[in-house]
């Protein structure tokens, strides 16, 4: 009862406002994702017209002598994935250093905005980005753990193009290329925003405009960007 009523007592010193704009992040973040990998037919984004790409190249992969391209390429999104998630690792570290030693940065934070706050304020604004990271960081290694399910699916694609399991062996490891594609795009998003979220430090309107921001950007790159144009043109 007494530990809950003290974390009653801890957010209530943020404002609505500080309220509203986490909220507002998360459900950016949320609504983005959705929207992304649910578009409307007439509006494809990025990454689902890059699914189709990731079909035909299994397709083509059945015909390909030898394979040591589609063994690069697969290797070097599996490269992608490590390089990021622990970029992830070395962040979410940072940022619990962070929160272990929120008095020095609550110090620091008085001097510029001379505003004095308790230390439990930084911590809290900390815990956004640092859950942020942490998702992405379990996005990156189940993308890459999949990338690897996907490598050992195109090797058991059969050389004759007659035999009987060569197109269904293609199909089952281009959705499982589509997939892993689909966690390293979420964690990637998830990456965005929590870099979005660290804005809140400097105040609730800078969260605000820094997810807004952010949304667009994404947003832009899905389904505005000069990438998706060349990739309509099929």
């Amino acid at each position: 009862m007494r530990n809950a009523m003290t974390m009653i007592d801890r957010f209530a010193l943020f404002s609505t406002l500080d309220v509203a704009a986490v909220a507002l992040l998360f459900v950016l973040w949320l609504v983005l994702g959705w929207r992304i990998e649910h578009p409307g037919t007439r509006h494809p984004s990025t990454s689902l017209l890059m699914a189709e790409y990731r079909r035909e190249w299994m397709r083509e992969m059945v015909t390909r002598q030898p394979r040591v391209f589609d063994a690069q390429i697969l290797s070097t999104l599996r490269q992608g994935t490590t390089f990021l998630a622990s970029t992830c690792v070395i962040a979410l570290g940072g940022t619990l250093a962070l929160i272990g030693n929120a008095e020095r940065l609550s110090g620091v934070a008085d001097d510029i905005a001379s505003v004095s706050q308790p230390a439990i304020i930084w911590e809290i604004k900390l815990l956004v980005p640092a859950l942020l990271l942490t998702n992405a960081f379990l996005k990156f290694i189940w993308s890459n753990r999949l990338f690897g399910y996907c490598s050992v699916l195109m090797a058991a694609v059969p050389n004759d193009v007659a035999h009987e399991k060569a197109y269904h062996r293609t199909d089952q490891a281009a959705e499982l290329n589509i997939t892993a594609a689909r966690s390293f795009n979420r964690g990637l998003r998830s990456v965005y925003f929590a870099l979005a979220a660290a804005a809140w430090l400097i105040g609730a309107w800078a969260l605000a405009a820094a997810a807004v921001a952010t949304s667009i950007v994404i947003w832009r790159r899905e389904f505005a960007s000069h990438s998706r144009k060349i990739l309509l043109d099929a």
